[in-house]
């Protein structure tokens, strides 16, 4: 049995706490909540109420041999994206005991903004425009510059689906249009999935490496609508443009496809929906 600690187990952290609570390690997580924190306790897992933008906080984190660090953005916490995603990024790291392990750093395919439709990977040039991608890369460029980031792993995620997060199922089901392009691709992975290329991570990567994640098949918007309103038994989609100030039309400003060779060169994840069709397939049938 080893220590885990995890930073954000939200969506995809706690698929992956579970997983090591399952396996056998002690897994520890950060949480700003104290009532997310008992509901962590009831699943076996030991709650840190602390928050990375208040550095005072991290004190007494646990030597631990994997770091997942998975925050995400809280439109309600009265933080900026980069005091959440950089300054309390190096406050987590300056906070982690030396004779820690390897650091699995979650960070997003919103770092790259090509317009054509064209692949990317990691060797892509990364000049974001968004703000999500600009703070992304610079998290990510904070971990390399850190006493921390010899032994790291960065994992770009693609757009993150699964139970629980299907967008605009309830729109397609009302014969409501969608506020959103109709063209452009969609990169997506299965929360599962994703959970399963963190693991990897974990023991596979070398160190440090980076890694774009995705299922590898990207789709065209409104092909993915359609096949999920046929799924539904849903009226065919409709589209109408989104506001200018929304994120639809923010996200509609890129357009790319998302390579995942190198993934599945190095770290071999085993996808159990290696398209959207088996993932969304796979949802509705659960639910």
């Amino acid at each position: 049995m080893s220590t885990k600690l995890i930073f954000g187990c939200g969506y995809l952290g706690l698929r992956v706490a579970r997983r090591w609570r399952d396996a056998g390690h002690e897994v520890h997580a950060v949480t700003r909540s104290m009532a997310r924190a008992e509901r962590l306790r009831e699943e076996g897992i030991r709650p840190y109420v602390a928050d990375v933008t208040q550095p005072s906080t991290l004190a007494g984190l646990p030597v631990a041999e994997t770091i997942l660090y998975s925050i995400g953005f809280d439109r309600t916490s009265g933080r900026t994206m980069h005091e959440v995603y950089v300054d309390g990024l190096k406050a987590a790291l300056d906070a982690i005991p030396d004779a820690s392990g390897r650091i699995v750093y979650i960070s997003s395919t919103s770092v790259y903004a090509q317009q054509d439709g064209e692949w990317v990977d990691e060797s892509s040039p990364t000049e974001p425009t968004r703000q999500n991608g600009i703070d992304c890369l610079a998290a990510e460029q904070a971990l390399r510059n850190h006493r921390s980031g010899a032994r790291a792993v960065i994992l770009r995620m693609a757009g993150l689906y699964g139970p629980g997060r299907i967008p605009r199922r309830e729109t397609l089901l009302a014969g409501e249009p969608i506020a959103a392009a109709a063209e452009g691709f969609l990169n997506l992975i299965h929360i599962d999935d994703a959970a399963s290329v963190v693991l990897a991570a974990e023991t596979t990567a070398r160190l440090p490496s980076l890694y774009v994640v995705s299922d590898g098949q990207p789709v065209p918007r409104r092909e993915y609508y359609e096949e999920l309103a046929r799924q539904l038994g849903a009226p065919s989609p409709k589209f109408t443009a989104p506001p200018d100030d929304a994120p639809a039309a923010a996200r509609a400003t890129t357009d790319k496809r998302i390579c995942n060779a190198r993934l599945l060169a190095e770290l071999r994840p085993v996808l159990a929906c290696p398209s959207y069709r088996e993932g969304l397939a796979a949802i509705l049938a659960a639910d």
